[in-house]
């Protein structure tokens, strides 16, 4: 927000158009892995046609017109909307003919008037029953016309970007390929909100995929005839003996990857009879003796899964849970692979894989313990209960984006990803750590990060290596595209600048400076109007944990966050979407902290952060070790680049934001500098050398940096009207180093939540029982990390840090009978080697 003053006198606001024709250019797709995508279904004129709020109807989205139609005009449209694509009606006789299941069927075929025929049938259809059922067009319309009454009164607006929908509609038209979403999961409100986006634009009613949360018989039952899809209910688990091992002979016929913690080779299939429980070694108890239901019969989902993309219905993947985010699901990986090989079959040519973002002002259900959320199964009661519950809170907006789409045979095709053994960029940390020889900037160059063994088992199998890669990669292109919310700004500098409290006054000055750093990024916001609305309308969305205080001799408010450990939980997850904008800069911003942790203890006191000078080298290797750290799914980078790419990018960034400033000796001057010298005749290009020859011998000049001083903070506008000088960060008293730009600081923080809780799982190494299940590993964790800290823990978190404790060589996973076991490996059974390893974490947290 700018303030000028006119001819007349008048005070006039220029408020920044969030909203307006000037959109960021966000959500395309990967140039590295599908560049012929690039150019599809783009244009530049899209970002220019502005929003719509899809929760709003009137008599304009029916055929008629009049008093009376504006009245019912909602239910006329949802009667208008038309079903372009449905299940064919003879997909149940059309699957009995398929190949797969003709070739596993008995000796005496699939006669109808054969007993062993007719029982087989209804194996099949039974089996195709558990993954979908027919559609009920009025139920399906009196369900989506109570959504959309249950949507008005939510949420203020449900926008949707009409570029954005124009392009994914002309992704829709093309002859003979489908169209499938690949969404973030933030609520279970995500699959009715997104299937009724879809639905009301003229896309088709959606095949939802149903996750892992469980639903009551009835529930289930209702959400097939909505278009919910499932899998098969005995999938769904780890077999626990020979008698029910369905589901793994399920999970090997589809070739769909295993869920993290379990063993990396499925068990071998076993024949079980038609009814549960009845075992092929023996006889039942009643009736006659059952069919045996060989293991390739089990491919049904596959011929399923090739039917659906046959007819071109659309098709909608949720890649991680609302309980754990940043982790793609095992559910997801199971539909993953079902679509990739339904591709590599033939069944259609190709699949277009449309990445979703949506964006909460607050989400539903988001306040509550981690642990609460999926412990109870679904019911249709508990599902009319929580709607209640949210009738009485204010939610604000949501905000729902389509990034490009892009070719699923095109991404295969450019795959880098190493389909071979297990990632190195993590092994190369534990060298480091324990002291045994340094570390080598040039051993990851050729390496491209590729998911561990808590992210897919097997990874001898390239198909899961390409599945799970495929999914961590939309993954972290619907994080680019949602956009970022008004709540998630103010809870971001409450929670890592101003916990001790703010004046509404300088929380719209940094408000404004953080929404301006966000646009710069390339990153929308899902929010529009006047600043002082905008930050009133995300304090009262956060009331409940916020005391505001009214000073009558300033003029001003006093906003004070309660010390509580729900309220840094609440804002942590409201400033969650902060972090992917400003990762690569808050990862450099760590490694500069590491290095002045390292040299300033050498110095003498008086020393000032800003006349270190540390080259280049050293900044990519602190850079390096934190990127091997961290998951990139965590800091929402693309898993197809190199990591000392990205290190060399953090630090170009560094300099371009003014974090980080050149550092030139004294009578040394660039090439180019052609500027006059005083006192002098000379002319400044006979000493230029303009050869292109340079000897071999020479190495490269070593360029070098240092945080530069007060004055050049980033974190105001430039000098002159608008500079904000009171945002300069005063000498520092609390252990920080001195003359640091505020913004270092808050960069810094923006990573502590997630290294705290590395430090914390290293203590509570020391703690834990070996061996043990993962499962308890992580229940264990959670109540050590909640015991110790001020703070509720992160399931997400703590599960990262498992995963990358998996990777380095921390822990093993040792099978055994009950199941894989954790153990510590050899070197961190010692007291010394879990201290360097929490020294080496704890260089990067800032306090």
């Amino acid at each position: 927000m700018r303030t000028w003053v006119c001819v007349s006198g008048q005070r006039v606001e220029i408020v920044l158009p969030f909203l307006s024709k000037c959109r960021a250019d966000s959500g395309r797709c990967c140039q590295t892995c599908t560049p012929m995508s690039w150019d599809d279904f783009y244009s530049k004129h899209l970002p220019s046609l502005g929003f719509r709020d899809i929760s709003r109807v009137t008599e304009k989205d029916t055929r008629f017109r009049g008093w009376l139609v504006r009245r019912v005009c909602a239910l006329l449209a949802v009667c208008s909307w038309e079903v372009p694509a449905d299940t064919p009606g003879d997909l149940a006789a059309r699957v009995c003919r398929s190949r797969r299941v003709r070739d596993v069927a008995p000796a005496r075929g699939l006669r109808e008037d054969d007993g062993w025929g007719r029982r087989w049938k209804g194996k099949v259809l039974e089996l195709l029953g558990d993954i979908q059922g027919p559609l009920s067009l009025l139920m399906l319309r009196i369900c989506h016309w109570a959504l959309l009454k249950l949507l008005s009164r939510l949420f203020l607006s449900v926008q949707l970007h009409r570029g954005q929908l124009e392009m994914v509609l002309r992704a829709a038209s093309t002859p003979h390929v489908p169209l499938v979403f690949l969404s973030t999961h933030k609520s279970q409100l995500d699959g009715p909100l997104l299937s009724f986006v879809l639905f009301s634009q003229g896309l088709g009613v959606p095949r939802v995929t149903v996750g892992a949360q469980g639903c009551s018989p009835r529930l289930r039952s209702l959400l097939r005839r909505l278009g919910g899809i499932f899998l098969p209910s005995r999938m769904e688990q780890t077999p626990s003996d020979p008698e029910d091992a369905l589901p793994g002979a399920v999970l090997a016929a589809v070739g769909a990857p295993w869920g993290a913690g379990r063993d990396k080779t499925p068990p071998e299939p076993r024949k079980l009879d038609v009814f549960r429980g009845v075992s092929t070694t023996g006889w039942p108890s009643h009736g006659p003796p059952q069919l045996p239901v060989p293991p390739s019969l089990i491919q049904l989902p596959q011929q399923y899964m090739e039917e659906v993309l046959r007819s071109r219905q659309p098709l909608l993947i949720f890649l991680e849970e609302p309980a754990v985010p940043l982790h793609l699901s095992a559910s997801a990986r199971r539909w993953l692979a079902l679509v990739l090989r339904a591709v590599r079959a033939g069944a259609v040519p190709d699949v277009l894989l449309v990445p979703v973002g949506i964006g909460y002002d607050v989400v539903p259900g988001g306040s509550q313990p981690e642990g609460a959320r999926g412990a109870q199964p679904l019911s249709i009661g508990a599902c009319l209960w929580a709607a209640f519950r949210a009738l009485r809170r204010n939610l604000g907006c949501v905000r729902v984006d389509f990034a490009q789409p892009f070719s699923l045979q095109e991404f295969v095709a450019k795959s880098h990803v190493r389909h071979a053994g297990k990632p190195e960029e993590p092994l190369l940390l534990l060298p480091t750590i324990l002291g045994t020889w340094p570390s080598q900037l040039d051993a990851g160059n050729t390496e491209v990060w590729a998911p561990g063994p808590t992210t897919a088992t097997g990874l001898e199998a390239p198909e899961e290596v390409l599945v799970t890669s495929l999914g961590l990669h939309s993954l972290s292109d619907s994080m680019s595209c949602s956009a970022i919310m008004s709540v998630g700004i103010t809870s971001a500098l409450l929670l890592h600048k101003y916990r001790e409290g703010v004046f509404l006054s300088r929380l719209m000055r940094d408000f404004a400076w953080l929404l301006e750093e966000i646009l710069l990024r390339q990153h929308d916001v899902g929010f529009s109007g006047q600043l002082r609305v905008l930050v009133q309308h995300s304090l009262i969305l956060l009331r409940a944990r916020l005391s505001l205080y009214h000073l009558s001799p300033l003029g001003d408010i006093l906003v004070v966050p309660k010390a509580s450990a729900e309220t840094w939980m609440e804002l942590g997850q409201h400033s969650a979407a902060i972090l992917p904008v400003f990762a690569s800069e808050a990862v450099g911003a760590c490694a500069i902290r590491a290095l002045l942790a390292e040299m300033l203890p050498f110095l003498e006191p008086p020393t000032s952060a800003s006349s270190i000078i540390f080259s280049q080298d050293e900044l990519h290797r602190k850079t390096l070790e934190l990127l091997r750290l961290l998951p990139p799914t965590l800091l929402g980078l693309r898993p197809c680049q190199p990591l000392d790419c990205w290190s060399e990018d953090i630090v170009d960034k560094l300099v371009l934001c003014g974090l980080l400033e050149p550092e030139e000796a004294e009578g040394e001057h660039w090439v180019c500098d052609t500027a006059p010298r005083p006192f002098s005749r000379r002319q400044p290009w006979p000493r230029m050398d303009f050869s292109d020859s340079e000897s071999e011998d020479e190495a490269p000049a070593c360029r070098c940096f240092k945080v530069p001083a007060v004055g050049g903070s980033p974190l105001s506008p430039p000098r002159g009207e608008g500079a904000l000088p009171e945002l300069r960060v005063p000498p520092v008293q609390l252990g920080e180093p001195q003359g640091s730009p505020l913004f270092l600081l808050f960069l810094c923080r923006l990573l502590s939540p997630a290294l705290r809780t590395y430090a914390g799982a290293v203590a509570f190494l020391e703690q834990s029982r070996w061996p043990q299940p993962e499962a308890a590993y992580v229940e264990e964790l959670l109540q050590f990390l909640a015991k110790e800290g001020s703070e509720l823990p992160n399931g997400s978190l703590a599960l990262s840090s498992l995963q990358t404790f998996k990777e380095m060589g921390v822990l093993e996973e040792v099978g055994g009978p009950p199941g894989p076991l954790l153990h510590l490996a050899q070197p961190f059974r010692s007291s010394a080697s879990r201290e360097r390893l929490e020294a080496f974490i704890q260089q990067f947290i800032q306090p």
